[in-house]
């Protein structure tokens, strides 16, 4: 190798690896949640999921107060569906 009159050495390049470039590989693709499932189920710390209660939103003038106080609770799923909720939350 020589110098040339700038100072930089000559000949041949040396190869540097770059960053961020990764090699593509196939992967498998993500498994989503379902979108409306999140937004209405929670689960508890014991394990159950809850959900909130239908028909509070609009037309309560007709509906006793103790059916309201009701709809205030959260309501569990029952066992029958535990299964099928668990599988759009992706927890099974």
């Amino acid at each position: 190798m020589t110098n040339s009159p700038n100072g930089s050495i000559s000949g041949s390049p040396v190869r540097t690896r770059q960053q961020g470039i990764m090699q593509k590989a196939f992967n498998m693709p993500k498994v989503k949640t379902n979108s409306s499932a999140k937004k209405r189920f929670k689960i508890t710390g014991t394990g159950e999921i809850t959900f909130q209660k239908a028909f509070k939103r609009h037309i309560l003038t007709k509906k006793s107060k103790k059916r309201k106080r009701l709809m205030n609770k959260k309501g569990t799923v029952a066992h029958a569906n535990t299964d099928f909720v668990k599988r759009l939350l992706r927890l099974k």
